[in-house]
């Protein structure tokens, strides 16, 4: 017994320091979006700032005028993104589980092999489409090309296998045809794994970096990712705005987790017990 809780003791004691030494960077960078620049190029480790100060972050909604409007790109296209995704991923994932046409199996062939391709090798071929369609400098030249996901396909596809068809029957016994059973139905009930869709859709959009610096050069209609790069130049890094502004950045990322965490958490589970 005793061997037992000094290795339980030890497991917990390893996992805590791994843990707190996880999060320090995490730690200093907040207190670091607080600090002036000369501070934060001191070289000093300290989370506790000397010259604690909301300078940085008046800066970036004051003067900074642009990050206001870098921030609405991004929410504007990560929301748009995920809903197309919610929609065509589920819809397409529930017509390779339940419905029966011709070249289905082929079909599905082909998403797991497009889920093996690397997305660096499509950079160019996709630029060169975006560029014959005229889509450059547009927010659609980021939507479209990832409304749907190879990747969420097939995992919603998993998820409706396991679907109960008793539900469905039930519903087509009382006069529901198949789109009122799919979206009054089944999306109600697939709160679990839309909302694991929704976060990391969310984040893939959010944190898209290579697509707005190939697609976009119009100052008005950068993302957030692709702004912070104004306050860096090729002598000068304003780490005091960039802290500040890395900081709000990440915020709806934590904002989303905790509203569908409870769903996440669940689809976690169930993906687990299946």
């Amino acid at each position: 017994m005793k061997k037992g809780k000094i290795g339980k003791t030890l497991v917990y004691t390893i996992l805590v320091i791994y843990s707190l030494i996880t999060l320090y960077p995490f730690l200093w960078g907040l207190s670091a979006s607080f600090k002036p620049y000369n501070e934060i190029v001191g070289g000093g480790l300290s989370i506790l700032s000397e010259n604690f100060s909301l300078d940085n972050y008046k800066y970036i909604f004051s003067t900074a005028s642009d990050f206001g409007k870098w921030f609405s790109n991004s929410f504007t296209i990560a929301l748009v993104g995920t809903v197309l995704n919610i929609i065509f991923n589920s819809m397409a994932g529930y017509a390779l589980a339940r419905l029966s046409f011709p070249g289905k199996k082929q079909l599905f062939h082909i998403i797991l092999a497009i889920m093996m391709v690397p997305g660096q090798i499509l950079i160019i071929p996709n630029y060169l489409i975006i560029k014959q369609l005229g889509m450059l400098n547009s927010f659609s030249a980021i939507i479209i090309p990832a409304a749907v996901n190879a990747t969420y396909i097939f995992m919603m596809r998993q998820f409706f296998l396991n679907f109960p068809k008793e539900v469905e029957e039930a519903a087509s016994i009382d006069g529901l045809n198949r789109i009122q059973i799919f979206f009054k139905i089944v999306l109600p009930m697939a709160k679990p794994a839309l909302s694991t869709q929704a976060i990391f859709v969310f984040m893939g959009f959010w944190n898209e970096f290579m697509k707005p610096m190939l697609y976009l050069n119009d100052p008005n209609k950068y993302t957030l990712t692709l702004g912070l790069q104004m306050f860096q130049t090729q002598y000068v890094a304003q780490w005091h705005y960039i802290m500040a502004a890395s900081i709000i950045t990440i915020t709806p990322i934590l904002i989303m987790y905790a509203l569908f965490n409870k769903y996440f958490m669940e689809g976690v589970r169930m993906g687990g017990d299946k």
